[in-house]
């Protein structure tokens, strides 16, 4: 299961739902923005 901290919830509700969809099944502890740059970069990496 996902964590997303309360620090980041904001930014991380500011994406489109299938992005934080794809995120939520990745099962990944985003602790800060760093945390969910690389998350998004492993995202944008996979589909190239």
């Amino acid at each position: 299961m996902s964590y997303i901290a309360p620090e980041i919830r904001e930014k991380f509700e500011s994406l489109s739902v299938n992005l934080k969809n794809t995120i939520l099944e990745r099962n990944v502890r985003i602790q800060n923005i760093h945390d969910l740059i690389k998350v998004l970069e492993d995202i944008v990496a996979e589909d190239e």
